[in-house]
């Protein structure tokens, strides 16, 4: 489980996010909505533990994640995967990207065997790597250069890197942004089966039918500030705030 408990973060006057909480649980996909530059990727950073919060706290398993020492710290972020808009991919093989979240948690001399071995051959692959290439599409595709991919292809890798170390958290920002039908269908897909492992997943979207698509219950962020928050149905059908239901209907322009 992960939760931000009246969470707040800013750079110097800037605040850019205020009193936020929320909490995602195992099995449960969370969307949050909202117009650029409402803080979405900034709240996602904090889940990822990437920064502390500057106000309110950020929990792993009903622990304050920033009281913890800071080796049980890493060991907690490790147990949190996040796939960025921007996806980046080494100039290696499908497999080699897949796996390198794995590789970074072993030994170096044993990460730089296996790293080696990526770049001139054909290695097995390990069957956390396997499995989740085949969730996203791509088992087939193991052994392809990365380069070689499609901009679709390219995000699902991403989704399989973070997939493959078995984390208990995924945090997804914008994960099917400017992507084509079919690779937003897989990786929504994709999601499906994160929730049904009993994964907490907290995705990050501007597409409102998405986020009706695939999750159990919805955020509206306005300003920093998440002003609603619930069952799917019961914020896009009847939401409390007026804002919100501006924003849903279109009314409400940023």
């Amino acid at each position: 489980m992960i939760e931000a408990d009246a969470v707040g973060f800013g750079y110097d006057d800037d605040r850019v996010l205020r009193n936020v909480s929320l909490r995602a649980t195992p099995g449960e996909t969370f969307a949050l909505i909202g117009p650029s530059g409402t803080g979405k990727t900034t709240l996602l950073r904090l889940l990822a533990l990437f920064e502390p919060p500057d106000a309110g706290t950020v929990r792993a398993a009903g622990t304050d994640a920033w009281s913890l020492s800071n080796g049980r710290r890493v060991a907690t972020r490790r147990r949190i995967g996040m796939v960025f808009q921007n996806r980046s991919l080494f100039s290696t093989s499908v497999a080699h990207n897949a796996g390198y979240g794995l590789a970074v948690r072993r030994s170096w001399p044993d990460r730089a065997r296996r790293w080696l071995r990526g770049l001139v051959g054909r290695p097995p692959l390990e069957e956390s790597v396997a499995d989740a290439l085949e969730t996203v599409g791509l088992r087939e595709a193991a052994h392809r250069p990365a380069r070689s991919l499609s901009a679709g292809e390219a995000q699902r890798v991403a989704f399989a890197r973070a997939l493959a170390t078995e984390p208990d958290v995924l945090l997804l920002d914008e994960p099917t942004s400017n992507l084509d039908p079919r690779n937003t269908a897989l990786i929504e897909e994709a999601v499906a089966a994160a929730r049904e492992r009993d994964i907490a997943v907290v995705v990050a979207t501007h597409d409102m039918q998405q986020a009706r698509r695939i999750a159990d219950r919805v955020g509206v962020m306005l300003d920093g500030t998440l002003i609603e928050q619930g069952p799917t149905e019961t914020v896009f059908g009847d939401p409390d705030d007026e804002r919100a239901r501006k924003f849903i209907d279109g009314e409400l322009v940023y």
